[in-house]
């Protein structure tokens, strides 16, 4: 069953479909630390069929995303810079690195060493002045809704919050944690977290 998802969310439509509801939830954090005006250059890591590029409406934008038929969608629905690429390989020069670096429930697909190794690259992509902002599925201690919900994810690699905390940590150096939840009134669907990083000196 979970294979069967798998397949049908890697239809854009689909995915647009299901993400809908709970997009602008999930930006949330962002619009609330961030001043948008002020970002000059995007890059949305996983961007998917463009689910947050109205978001940067005011700054060159870059998504990137490895599946080749989400990047289609998102070219023929926003006027934006979409890239089919492993991110890990993607290169910029000086002059067109990025201040702002979104990875938007991306990690959770991947084990530690390939988060490590995404976020060593990205630290490298970043201005002097930059941030990485991470949005990510955080899996509750306790059962809940939230619970059943990250265990029966896509991503096998939704981790607790004092993991995620200590994974993202290790990388960057922490400007902001923190732990919010996505859903419906009166029911938490997804506890997630907002990590703000900035790269070690």
């Amino acid at each position: 069953m979970n294979a069967l998802i798998a397949r049908v969310m890697e239809w854009p439509p689909v995915y647009r479909l299901w993400m809908a509801p709970f997009a602008e939830q999930k930006l949330r954090p962002i619009r609330a630390h961030t001043d948008l005006t002020r970002v000059r250059r995007v890059l949305d890591v996983g961007c998917g069929p463009g689910t947050n590029t109205a978001l940067f409406s005011g700054s060159d934008y870059l998504g990137i995303d490895i599946n080749e038929s989400y990047i289609e969608s998102a070219r023929r629905r926003h006027r934006r810079t979409f890239v089919a690429a492993d991110v890990t390989t993607y290169r910029v020069g000086d002059h067109e690195r990025f201040d702002l670096i979104l990875v938007n429930s991306l990690l959770h697909h991947l084990d530690d060493s390939s988060t490590v190794r995404l976020l060593e690259h990205l630290s490298r992509l970043l201005t002097d002045d930059g941030r990485v902002h991470v949005l990510e599925l955080v899996l509750p201690d306790s059962p809940s809704a939230a619970r059943f919900l990250a265990r029966h994810d896509r991503g096998k690699f939704a981790r607790p919050l004092d993991g995620w905390s200590a994974l993202l940590g290790s990388v960057l150096e922490p400007v902001l944690t923190e732990p919010y939840g996505v859903g419906l009134p009166g029911v938490t669907l997804w506890n997630m977290v907002y990590f703000m990083g900035r790269t070690k000196k």
